[in-house]
């Protein structure tokens, strides 16, 4: 599913956030990505998303290059992508449903359509009967889960989420977790940034360590960090 093949990652001015990354995530896998601040947890995710593109190295999903691929090309190969953010990014003006339904009306999704999936998502993250509620009016985790949500309304085959839990307390990243296991269970690829070490040690999931741009780890539940 994910294949990154001596991946580097070098910013103008020299510096390498990235080094010779060679990992593989399988289809339907959940893994975490974790690490000391600036260990490059980001910048992996953002070159998944073609925020960034490599320096070096081969970048696959479902075997295709997409180093490749024309900036024409990127709207549609995000549709495949749903992206989880610490901060939420909510838009407060709106309700949760039209929060949630925005990525389906940017496709241009026929209304019945959004209608159906939005509802559904809302009801997979707890939150059905909050459709009509400001995202202001809602705890951290339930604007957290509004988020996820909006990620996964449009059926991504692979889920990210960058700091997901950073604002919340255990009890609520436990549960946050939980949603994200549930995605995994119905076969979507889940990688996950965090620095929540006891967590996800919990959770019994590969563990992929970086530092200072390089894979130092993977696989281990020691929690250790560097």
């Amino acid at each position: 599913m994910i294949y990154f093949d001596n991946l580097s990652k070098r910013y103008p001015g020299g510096d390498e956030a990235l080094s010779n990354i060679n990992l593989q995530i399988n289809a339907g896998e959940l893994a975490f990505l974790t690490g000391h601040s600036g260990a490059g947890k980001s910048t992996l995710l953002k070159l998944l998303m073609l925020l960034e593109r490599p320096s070096a190295g081969t970048l696959l999903i479902n075997g295709k290059n997409i180093n490749r691929l024309a900036n024409s090309k990127i709207p549609s190969y995000r549709r495949q992508l749903g992206v989880v953010f610490q901060d939420h990014q909510l838009l407060m003006d709106r309700s949760v449903f039209d929060n949630v339904a925005l990525p389906l009306q940017v496709a241009g999704q026929p209304r019945k359509e959004i209608g159906r999936r939005v509802r559904a998502a809302l009801d997979g993250v707890g939150l059905l009967s909050k459709e009509r509620h400001s995202p202001m009016m809602l705890s951290g985790g339930e604007q957290q889960r509004v988020g996820i949500a909006r990620a996964v309304v449009h059926k991504p085959r692979i889920l990210l989420a960058d700091e997901p839990t950073g604002n919340l307390d255990p009890a609520l990243s436990a549960e946050i977790m939980a949603l994200f296991r549930r995605f995994q269970d119905v076969g979507v690829t889940v990688l996950i940034a965090t620095h929540d070490i006891d967590l996800i040690n919990r959770m019994k999931n590969r563990i992929i360590r970086l530092h200072q741009g390089m894979v130092v780890d993977d696989g281990g539940i020691d929690g250790s960090i560097f």
